[in-house]
């Protein structure tokens, strides 16, 4: 599906990325094994990671090469292109998965945790898409898969830079698939579910967190790939899109669009809102849902 293609795949180093770039290469794509090898929280570095993700690629028989920039840095968002055009002169897919974890109740949540969760997610994508945007255009062909979460599109405690990021990144995708779609540019989101380390660092104090968590465990990350890879393919013509991925199944996600209004000629006070308009709308609020309050089934 991807013979030949030059894939870039950032934090490949593990979870739900590495399984992303051992399938790209597996069809045949050429990858860019990017990870900056650090902690959950973003702390740190190590080679290991993407260097071992492109050692087990190769041993398959496919073509990869490391690199350990940080999505959060322009420069280093540029070196990826620069290094896929100078190795293997041609960039085609841009998967931006790479991500850390800083959660905090809102209130005692620090400017230093909302930032380095903001930096990673939404600023790397743009980063990395920034880089390469140029080059989709004149080749007048390109596609990104950027990743979003349940956790923005439905809600979670204690997870307001995360989710904040996430939903940026849903904004962002979709501003991609509409600025370049007249280059035969594509840009989708996948909103995953699968036990990695980032889920292993979310708190599970009650009964029924600890059981979904180890319902998350049975839906490992390797079950995101085909999706990744089906969307990259030059064939696909998909675009604009959110889809979410738990276990065996494949959601198409909802984007926001009017559900009812209320009109009045006259125009509006605060009182005939609160005494009309709110009334009227009410019956159509949504609840303070959290991600495992609408996926109440087991995985399948």
């Amino acid at each position: 599906m991807l013979d030949g293609k030059v894939v870039i795949v950032t934090g490949a180093g593990r979870g739900i990325g590495r399984d992303i770039a051992l399938m790209m290469a597996s069809h045949g794509g050429r990858v860019i094994v990017n990870d900056l090898g650090g902690s959950a929280e973003g702390d740190g570095a190590d080679a290991v990671p993407a260097e071992d993700v492109v050692s087990e690629i190769k041993a398959n028989g496919g073509v990869a090469i490391a690199n350990f920039g940080n999505v959060a840095s322009p420069a280093d968002a540029r070196g990826m292109y620069e290094q896929a055009m100078d190795v293997f002169g041609a960039i085609d897919v841009v998967v931006n998965n790479a991500g850390i974890l800083r959660d905090a109740i809102f209130h005692k949540m620090s400017e230093v945790q909302w930032d380095a969760v903001i930096d990673v997610h939404l600023k790397g994508s743009f980063n990395v898409a920034k880089a390469v945007a140029p080059q989709f255009r004149s080749q007048e062909s390109g596609c990104f898969v950027n990743f979003t979460s349940t956790s923005g599109l439905i809600g979670n405690y204690g997870q307001a830079n995360y989710s904040a990021a996430k939903m940026g990144i849903v904004g962002l995708s979709k501003s991609i698939a509409l600025d370049m779609s007249r280059f035969n540019v594509r840009s989708n989101c996948i909103a995953p579910f699968a036990w990695s380390r980032l889920i292993g660092t979310i708190p599970a104090s009650t009964e029924a967190e600890k059981a979904r968590v180890e319902r998350i465990k049975e839906m490992t990350p390797a079950k995101i790939a085909p999706l990744c890879v089906a969307l990259a393919a030059p064939d696909c013509d998909v675009t604009g899109q959110i889809f979410c991925i738990r276990n065996n199944e494949i959601f198409l996600m909802s984007q926001p669009r009017p559900i009812r209004s209320v009109h009045r000629g006259e125009g509006w006070t605060p009182e005939s809102v609160r005494d009309h308009a709110i009334p009227a709308l009410k019956q159509d609020f949504y609840d303070l849902d959290r991600s495992g309050d609408i996926f109440t089934w087991d995985p399948i």
